[in-house]
Parts: C-alpha cells; sequence; structure tokens
C-alpha cells in the first residue's frame, strides 16, 4: 500500500516569464528543486516570492516526516508503535498522532478498505521489498486477522498510540506522502508563496493558482502507457490530485500479475475492474487516502462514497472507459480517443 503510481504534471512553466496576463508579484523564472525522499523524486516548484530558505524547510522537513513515519526506518515512532503492539501505548508528535488519527477516519468511512493496520499484510507479501512473492494461503489468512483499525487505541491527552494486539504492524505509506504535501503548502505559504507545484513522487499539489492568474492542467495518466503518457487534464486551483493504480507497482507469478493493493476483505492484491483512481482533494491527506479506497471499493460504490463526501475523481477500468464524479465534468476533458466517458 506505501508505494504509489502517479498523476504527471504537464509542462507549465515554459515561457512563462514572457507571457501576458501573468499574476502581480510573480517572478521571472521558477524556482525548483528536486531531491530523492519519502523513498521517491520529489520536486517542488516555486512561481513567486521562491527562494532558497523556502526550499531548504520544505526539504529538511520531507526528511523528518520520513524518519519519524518510516517503516522498517532504524528509530521511526512508526516502528515504535508497531513493536510495543500489545503491550503498551507509545507517545509519539504531532505529525505521527494527527497522521493515526486521519488514518482512523478514513478507515471508519471506507469500512476499513483502507486500514493504518495493513502492516502484517504487506509484511506477508513483501510488498516492500526486492522479491515480494504469493504466499500460502494460511499466512495470508493468519496476518489478516491481525489488521482490525478498531484496535487502535488514541489518546488525545497524552497523544499517544496502542495497538491491542501482540504482532500488529502499522503501515501509513497509504497516504504519507498526501500529508507531506499539505505540510509543504504550509510551509511555502509561510514565506509568503502563493503560486506552486508540489509533486511528492506524483502526489501532486497545485497550489494556488498558475502564473498565468489560470487554473493548473494536470495530466491523468494512461495506466496501459509510459509514464508521462496522458489520456485527459483536469484544471484544479489550489487542490492535490493523487493517483492510485494496479499497473505501476506489481510482481508476476505463473503467469499472473499481482498488484501492490490489497484487498482487506480477501488479504490478496485487489482484482477488479479498474486500473486506477484519480483524487481531486482541497488537502493531498484526504486525497491520497481516499484513492486506494475507492479502487477497491469498485466503481458503483467508490462513486457512491465518493459524491457522500464530496470528493473529485476520475476512474478508469480495463475497457478504457472513464468513470466521473459531477463535480468534475467540466474541469477535466479526455485527450486519448481510445478512452470513452460512461458516465
Amino acid at each position: 500500500m506505501s508505494l504509489r503510481p502517479a498523476a504527471l504534471a504537464l509542462a507549465l512553466c515554459l515561457g512563462l516569464g514572457l507571457l501576458p496576463g501573468i499574476r502581480a508579484g510573480a517572478q521571472e523564472a521558477p524556482l525548483s528543486r528536486t531531491a530523492y525522499v519519502l523513498w521517491t523524486t520529489c520536486a517542488i516548484t516555486l512561481y513567486d516570492h521562491g527562494s532558497p530558505a523556502a526550499l531548504d524547510s520544505c526539504f529538511q522537513r520531507l526528511a523528518e516526516i520520513g524518519a519519524r513515519m518510516g517503516t522498517d526506518v532504524s528509530g521511526s515512532e512508526l516502528d515504535a508503535v508497531s513493536a510495543a503492539a500489545g503491550q503498551q501505548p507509545v507517545k509519539v508528535t504531532d505529525d505521527l498522532f494527527f497522521l493515526v488519527q486521519e488514518a482512523l477516519m478514513v478507515a471508519r468511512q471506507s469500512n476499513g478498505l483502507f486500514d493504518l493496520t495493513v502492516g502484517p499484510l504487506v509484511e506477508t507479501w513483501r510488498m516492500n521489498k526486492d522479491d515480494p512473492d504469493v504466499p500460502p494461503k494460511s499466512t495470508i489468512a493468519a496476518a489478516l486477522k491481525l489488521v482490525n483499525w478498531r484496535d487502535v487505541v488514541v489518546d488525545p491527552e497524552k497523544k499517544t498510540v496502542f495497538l491491542r494486539r501482540p504482532s500488529m504492524r502499522l503501515d501509513l505509506g497509504g497516504f504519507m506522502k498526501g500529508y507531506a504535501a499539505d505540510v509543504m503548502v504550509r510551509i511555502l505559504r509561510g514565506y509568503g508563496v502563493s503560486s506552486a507545484m508540489i509533486d511528492l513522487g506524483g502526489n501532486i499539489f497545485a497550489m494556488g493558482s498558475s502564473p498565468r492568474n489560470s487554473p493548473w492542467r494536470i495530466g491523468i495518466q494512461n495506466p496501459e502507457a509510459d509514464r508521462g503518457t496522458s489520456i485527459g487534464v483536469v484544471e484544479v486551483t489550489d487542490k492535490s490530485v493523487t493517483t492510485a493504480g494496479v499497473y505501476e507497482h506489481y510482481f508476476i507469478k505463473n503467469g499472473r500479475r499481482y498488484s501492490h493493493i490489497i484487498d482487506l476483505r480477501s488479504g490478496y492484491p485487489v482484482d477488479n475492474s479498474l486500473l486506477s483512481v484519480s483524487v481531486i482533494a482541497p488537502t493531498s491527506t484526504q486525497a491520497d487516502a481516499y484513492d486506494t479506497a475507492l479502487l477497491v471499493m469498485g466503481v458503483d460504490d467508490g462513486l457512491k462514497l465518493a459524491q457522500k463526501l464530496g470528493l473529485e475523481v476520475i476512474m478508469i477500468d480495463s475497457r478504457h472507459r472513464v468513470f466521473v464524479t459531477p463535480g468534475t465534468k467540466n474541469a477535466f476533458s479526455l485527450t486519448d480517443a481510445s478512452f470513452t466517458f460512461a458516465n
């Protein structure tokens, strides 16, 4: 659950400094930095009030988030909570406590199809390793018994997290990058930045509007083509776009492809008609968590939950059909004729 396919930001900055209608305060050239952090390539580009200090603060904070909330990271708070499962609560920092609370809310609203205690299943399938494999059914069944978000106890006053049963294990990779993107937005606003593109391994936050005072144009990845090939473009202003898909992180065993996204109803990788789900939301934490849950739920149930929560969603299935929520129709346009709207 911790690896994410990409929504891709289309090239937007080409010649922006020469175009008419550029917002007041926009700088002549964007200021950008790229680094490998949070186990992926992260890029932040500032289009106004850019300063090296702002980027320094952002990337220092990204490294801090990774160190605190990474799985199998020496000294991480996340691993400390897992190590104390069934024994005692662990006091955590605001970062982890907030993310655990958010994860519990998403688990509740998705009927457990997003579950922060998925760690034992991820380990069983070796999804985060170089040698994933299909485990025996009995091993999957045993791991599945340890997955239950209702066994996570939080204490808001003491800022502690407790896993009720031994061998339970947290895995927040499903939306850690989303949370990190929201933190970046807060940092940049503190530096006076109002127009920026934040891309944390494909988790996009299009901050403010573009330097042309128009919406940002974000490409939605074609799930059956090379990275960087889009099926269409969604226009957003000050929103996040994230994508969960079965096409990018997977392994093949005996001729069958197994996605990294696990269906917690069965303990096996998700196997339905959906190839990807993109979510457009005001916060990247929200978008990053729900894209996974909606993909597992499937088209009908996923669209119902998205509309209930007020999320904008783009779903692509194996028949090249594209399903969108009503609020997305005016903002999203198809550019690949081999795909068609299904609703």
